[in-house]
């Protein structure tokens, strides 16, 4: 499933709209990257969106 398993970012459901207005639905996944977190001494590897992985380096979590 396409789901940040830190800030849990999911899917999002819309339309495309054509120059005649045509609706026809579209989905919108979030960018999911595998990434390895070491969290007090542990490795875990999680899928996180790349929003997160760039707070997360922001704050000095993530090197």
């Amino acid at each position: 499933m396409q789901k940040c398993e830190l800030t849990g970012k999911g899917k999002q459901y819309g339309s495309n709209v054509s120059f005649s207005q045509r609706h026809t639905k579209k989905v919108w996944k979030p960018n999911l990257q595998t990434k390895t977190i070491t969290i007090d001494g542990r490795k875990i590897t999680m899928k996180i969106s790349t929003q997160a992985i760039r707070t997360l380096k922001k704050k000095g979590l993530l090197v």
